[in-house]
């Protein structure tokens, strides 16, 4: 039998969330930089890999642990 982790699956949510809204946010600041294409790039890097481990963790979570039974 497997239970599933919702520390994980919270976790998860949360960091795919933030990672979402630090985009979107950066987006608003684009056009106040001097070179806005590679800001944007390094933000869409960042916010992917932490978008990734977000879903990552959810998945995990809900495959959850096994028990003995």
């Amino acid at each position: 039998m497997r239970r599933i982790n919702w520390r994980f699956v919270i976790t998860g949510i949360v960091l795919a969330i933030l990672a979402a809204g630090f985009f979107l946010f950066m987006l608003s600041m684009a056009p106040k930089s001097n070179d806005p294409a590679t800001m944007m790039r390094t933000v869409g890097q960042v916010a992917g890999v932490a978008g990734a481990i977000g879903v990552l963790l959810l998945v995990l979570g809900l495959i959850g642990k096994k028990f003995p039974s």
